[in-house]
């Protein structure tokens, strides 16, 4: 017994002692993690508005737990992935101390300054994606240093400069873009299988140099010379023969051009849509959207297969799908995509809603459109929809709902007051906020409403939305603006506290049409509990819950100028100014003369009475 029990102590000891050396490892002598110092370099360095780098602790031992960063099973950091995130100020010359990096993704920020020629020393990175920010200054001419590094991209930022003559040596890169800075020549020779440098105007003028860009491989003067001889030694026979074959072929590529001239000038005014450049750049993105061919989206869908089916909607169908890279994808099926006129219209739109970046929006990946399809492309959210989520299980937590409304109401507010121009969403509810792999809140179908107006713009604006969340001003009169978004999200926080969609809420309090005056009834008499989801039990905070819904009655009021704007209403559940908005409020409503209103009930009886109505609202929208 006593040798078992000195062979496990021994055993314990020696594991004991492995995990402390691979941690030791990192450690200074005064016991501090070079990697932690490293990476609260960057962070020090960095100013983070929506407290993404939050849980980065100098005082932590080891990293491998902050948000934002990837480790390896030894404990090393492999990964550093902030995209998207507003961040801004400079890039620290510390992230030169994490040599195990594989991969750096800080794309769609606003960091300035230059890029740190510290990072040269990053001799395992395979993956360097700097693009969308403001970087200044020169090209560090230590990115040659970087032996493994395979896909560098540092487009769409301030860069000067020539482009160092060393990168010539990085024959290991399969992909850069170095395209719209303000780089000058000379151009050494680029190997990589994929370059693009367009949008340096002291490089390429037009945009459409030869030495601009690259996505094949350009066949060598040395084949074509030898074709050239070898046609220079064949018998004269072989010439007649071959001219004569050349007039045939020539006559019948004449009679194939006629006929394809006649069916293009039927069908010119089908589809127009993209330049002749894309005869050469097929799978080159256009602004920040890549065009997938038809053929790859039936491929990474399973030939758009039942069992990748994952939402349906008034807008279409949703599919999960794989690229070959491994991407997992959502795949949105346009109804009625050969309906859709208007072919430059839409691609001029679907650019200008993929310039709305934020994190608490879903970013749109890419398109396809066909003579008959028109799909678009989005990432795929793991944890779906809030309405699939509020009836799943296990249900979710009072905290994961605060923070789902501040998350949605931020992604409103950009689309609102921070996007140029604005975008009003016209169907805010729980099916359309949908959740990533961390339950963060992500505005969805934020832009197809706009995108199929095109079709209807010789008649009436069509009312756009589901019964319960449509504003009573959009309802009957066809015209939203950003107070119609601001009611739907008001209805979205008493679906966030009950756990029901709005039409079983109204129902449930046994008040048809009048489902807002009952929350304000039990709110005045202080009975706001049997609102709660019955999953939440007690695990709730009953003040955050009173301010909660007086949130929700200021953005429900009749009268949109009466409502809040979604910077207000951001700041309220942040908790700042929703005292002084709500004791305005109520001022307000007690000196209202009642003779001169309808009452609530009559007011908010259009919402709910009209079946014909509810068909047709359920129709125009759905989940995703």
């Amino acid at each position: 017994m006593e040798g078992k029990k000195d062979a496990v102590l021994f055993c314990v000891l020696a594991l004991f002692f492995m995990w402390t050396s691979s941690v030791t490892g990192l450690l200074s002598s005064k016991g501090v993690n070079y990697e932690v110092q490293a990476l609260i370099g960057i962070k020090n360095s960095l100013m983070d508005p929506h407290s993404a780098l939050n849980n980065w602790d100098s005082e932590s031992v080891d990293p491998c737990n902050w948000a934002m960063v990837t480790c390896s099973p030894d404990h090393f950091v492999i990964a550093l992935g902030i995209p998207s995130q507003n961040i801004s100020g400079t890039l620290s010359s510390t992230i030169g101390s994490l040599p195990n990096l594989q991969t750096v993704l800080l794309q769609d920020n606003n960091i300035t300054g230059p890029i740190p020629s510290e990072i040269g020393r990053l001799q395992k990175l395979q993956t360097l994606d700097l693009s969308d920010n403001f970087f200044t200054g020169q090209l560090p001419d230590s990115l040659s240093h970087m032996k493994g590094l395979h896909y560098l991209r540092l487009n769409n930022n301030s860069l000067s400069g020539p482009i160092p003559s060393s990168v010539a040596n990085m024959s290991q890169l399969v992909f850069l873009d170095l395209s719209f800075n303000n780089l000058s020549g000379p151009v050494p020779r680029l190997n990589a299988k994929t370059f693009n440098i367009v949008g340096n105007h002291q490089i390429c003028v037009t945009g459409v140099e030869q030495n601009c860009f690259r996505t094949t491989l350009i066949p060598s003067a040395m084949n074509n010379n030898s074709q050239d001889l070898q046609a220079s030694n064949r018998p004269k026979s072989h010439k007649v023969a071959l001219a004569f074959a050349s007039s045939l072929s020539c006559i019948c590529l004449l009679i194939l051009g006629f006929g394809f001239l006649l069916w293009w000038r039927q069908r010119y005014n089908k589809q127009i849509f993209f330049d002749t450049n894309e005869q050469y750049r097929e799978d080159i993105c256009l602004g920040n959207l890549k065009k997938f061919h038809f053929r790859e989206l039936q491929v990474a869908t399973n030939n758009f297969s039942s069992k990748n089916l994952v939402g349906k909607g008034g807008f279409g169908n949703v599919y999960k799908g794989c690229l070959r890279d491994g991407t997992v994808i959502a795949v949105k099926r346009l109804k009625d995509g050969n309906a859709i006129g208007g072919e430059i219209q839409f691609q001029t739109e679907l650019e200008m809603i993929s310039l709305a970046v934020h994190r608490n929006l879903l970013r749109l990946y890419g398109f396809c459109m066909t003579t008959t399809e028109r799909l678009l492309v989005y990432p795929y959210m793991s944890n779906g929809s809030v309405a699939s989520r509020l009836k799943g299980k296990p249900s979710l937590e009072w905290g994961t709902r605060k923070r789902i409304a501040l998350g949605a109401g931020r992604g409103l507010l950009y689309l609102h007051e921070q996007c140029d121009p604005k975008i009003i969403h016209r169907d805010v509810k729980a099916a359309n906020i949908l959740l990533d792999d961390y339950c963060e809140a992500v505005v969805g179908d934020f832009g197809l409403a706009k995108l199929l107006d095109h079709r209807d713009s010789h008649v009436t604006t069509a009312v756009r939305g589901t019964v319960g969340h449509i504003a009573p001003e959009y309802l009957s009169t066809g015209q939203s603006s950003e107070k119609t978004d601001v009611f739907g999200f008001g209805i979205l926080l008493l679906e966030l506290i009950s756990g029901q969609r709005a039409l079983e809420f109204g129902k449930a309090a046994n008040q048809k049409g009048a489902m807002l005056d009952w929350v304000k009834k039990i709110h005045q008499e202080k009975k706001i509990d049997v609102l709660v989801d019955k999953d939440l039990k007690n695990n709730y905070d009953r003040i955050e819950l009173d301010e909660i819904v007086q949130v929700a009655l200021l953005c429900t009021q009749y009268l949109p100028s009466h409502r809040p704007k979604m910077s207000e209403v951001v700041r309220m559940l942040e908790g700042d100014g929703l005292a002084e908005k709500w004791e305005a409020s109520q001022r307000a409503e007690s000196t209202r003369s009642r003779g001169n209103e309808l009452s609530s009930s009559e007011r908010y009886s259009d919402l709910t009475d009209d079946s014909s109505l509810l068909a047709q609202a359920m129709e125009l929208s759905g989940p995703r």
